[in-house]
C-alpha cells in the first residue's frame, strides 16, 4: 500500500540546544495528524542529485485530546554540519511547507499497562517522546498511582532538551522524578538545572540505583543505540522480560 504523503506548513521555529531546532508545524491540508504520544513520523526529501530520502522523527507534540484540523505538529531536530536534512530545515521560512507521512511506530504506552512504575531512559532528541507521553503519565499517576522515572542524558545543561519543562512536571507531580545526567558538565550551583536529582555521568551508570523490578516496572529505551543496547542488557540482567522493555534507536544520518 502506498504511503500518503501531506504537507506541513512551518508556523514557528526555536533552539532548544545549540544545535538542536524546536520546529512547529500545522498540516496544510486541512486534515489533522492525530497520533499516539510515542509515534513519529517522516518527512520526505530529495538530496541535491535528485534522489529520494527521508527522516524519521518523534512527535513533540503534547496533547491530551483527539487533534483537530490546524493543531501543531512539533518535532525537535538534531542539525547535523552538511546533513541534507539538516539544510532543508535551517532554510525553511515561517510558512514554507516539507512533505510528510505518518504517524508510524508502537513506541507508546498501552492502554492495557498495569506496571506500578515507567523507567523512562533518553539520550539527545530521544526525550521527544516523552515530552508528548506527559499527559498521558499524568493520567496514570493520578488514576492507578503509577510512578515514573525519567533518567535523561546530555552532555551538558545547555543540551538538556525540553529540561525546565520536565523540571516543572516533576514539581507538580510527586510521583515523577526527573533525573538528568550530564557526561561532561554539571549545572552550575544555583542554576535552573542545578538540583539534587542531578547526576554526572551517563544515564546507563546510573539505571542500577532505582532498582530495576520485573514485579513492578516496564521500561522504555530511546535515543543513543549504545545508550539503548546497554541499557537493554542491564534490564534483562535484573530480571525483566523483553516485553517489559519497549526501544526505540536514533540513528543519525546526513
Amino acid at each position: 500500500m502506498a504511503i500518503v504523503q501531506f504537507p506541513l506548513k512551518l508556523v514557528g521555529k526555536r533552539m532548544l540546544a545549540p544545535s538542536v531546532a524546536h520546529l512547529t508545524f500545522t498540516r496544510d491540508d486541512g486534515q489533522p495528524l492525530d497520533f499516539v504520544p510515542g509515534q513519529f513520523i517522516q518527512v520526505h526529501f530529495h538530496y541535491a542529485d535528485g534522489t529520494a530520502t527521508k527522516r524519521s522523527y518523534s512527535l513533540a507534540t503534547i496533547h491530551d485530546h483527539a487533534l483537530a484540523p490546524g493543531d501543531a505538529v512539533e518535532i525537535a531536530v538534531s542539525y547535523v554540519p552538511g546533513g541534507a536534512a539538516t539544510a532543508l530545515f535551517e532554510g525553511l521560512e515561517a510558512g514554507g511547507t516539507v512533505q510528510a507521512s505518518g504517524p508510524f511506530g508502537r513506541f507508546c504506552l498501552m492502554p492495557a499497562d498495569a506496571n506500578r512504575r515507567y523507567l523512562l531512559i533518553g539520550t539527545g532528541t530521544g526525550v521527544t517522546p516523552y515530552r508528548s507521553m506527559l499527559p498521558l503519565l499524568s493520567q496514570a499517576m493520578a488514576g492507578r498511582g503509577a510512578e515514573v522515572v525519567l533518567l535523561f542524558g546530555a552532555r551538558t545543561p545547555a543540551e538538556l532538551l525540553y529540561g525546565d519543562e520536565f523540571r516543572a512536571f516533576a514539581d507538580a507531580h510527586p510521583g515523577f522524578r526527573f533525573v538528568p545526567c550530564f557526561s561532561r558538565e554539571l549545572p552550575a550551583p544555583g542554576s535552573a538545572h542545578a538540583h539534587a536529582d542531578a547526576r554526572q555521568g551517563y544515564v546507563q551508570q546510573f539505571l542500577q540505583e532505582f532498582a530495576p523490578d520485573p514485579a513492578t516496572d516496564i521500561a522504555y529505551l530511546c535515543g543513543n543505540p549504545n545508550m539503548v543496547d546497554a541499557c537493554f542488557e542491564a534490564l534483562k540482567a535484573a530480571g525483566l522480560g523483553v516485553p517489559q522493555i519497549r526501544r526505540e534507536k536514533y540513528v543519525s544520518s546526513k
